[in-house]
C-alpha cells in the first residue's frame, strides 16, 4: 500500500468512496455531486485528492484544499478522509492523514482543520490517537443551494436587526 496524489483516472474510485462515506454517515441520498462535475472541479484545481493504493486499487482517499483564516492566515482543510471498510484499522488512514499534514506543511499553512460528526466515535478516536484536538465549541452554519438561489428574495424581507 502506498499513497500518492490522485490522477483523473482515479476519480471514479474516489467518487465511490465518497458515496461509501455518505452511506456510513446515513446520508447517501444527499450526494448529488456527479462524477462529471467532480472531474471538472478536479481538473480546475478546486481541490486536491490524495489516494491510498494497493495493487492498482484505490482503497482510501483524502480530499483537501486551502482555506484562509482572518486570524491565522493560510490554513489547510481536510474535507474527507475515507478508507474502504475492508482496509480500516490497517494504517491506511494514518498514511493518508500523514500526507495531508505534509501538504499543509509544504503550503506553509498555520493549521490543518477538519470536521467529524459527534457520533462518529471511531473517527474521533482516530484523530485523538494522532494527537489532534477535537472540539465541540463551534457550531456549523450552512446555506443549501436552494437557500442560496432564494437569498435575494429572502434577504429583502428581513429586518436590519
Amino acid at each position: 500500500m502506498y499513497v500518492r496524489p490522485a490522477l483523473a483516472a482515479d476519480l471514479a474510485h474516489v467518487h465511490r468512496l465518497i458515496v461509501e462515506l455518505a452511506a456510513y454517515e446515513r446520508a447517501e441520498n444527499e450526494v448529488t455531486l456527479s462524477l462529471d462535475t467532480f472531474t471538472q472541479d478536479f481538473m480546475a484545481a478546486r481541490f486536491e485528492v490524495t489516494v491510498a493504493v494497493d495493487h492498482d486499487e484505490v482503497i482510501g482517499m483524502a480530499l483537501h484544499h486551502p482555506r484562509y483564516s482572518t486570524w491565522k492566515g493560510v490554513t489547510w482543510y481536510l474535507e474527507d478522509l475515507v478508507v474502504t471498510e475492508s482496509w480500516r484499522g490497517k494504517g491506511v488512514g494514518k498514511a493518508l492523514f500523514d500526507e495531508v499534514v505534509a501538504v499543509a506543511q509544504r503550503r506553509n499553512a498555520h493549521r490543518l482543520e477538519w470536521q467529524v460528526l459527534d457520533w462518529n466515535a471511531p473517527a474521533i478516536g482516530f484523530y485523538e490517537r494522532l494527537g489532534a484536538s477535537v472540539s465541540s465549541d463551534w457550531l456549523n452554519g450552512r446555506l443549501t443551494r436552494t437557500q442560496l438561489d432564494s437569498w435575494t428574495a429572502t434577504s429583502k424581507t428581513l429586518d436590519d436587526t
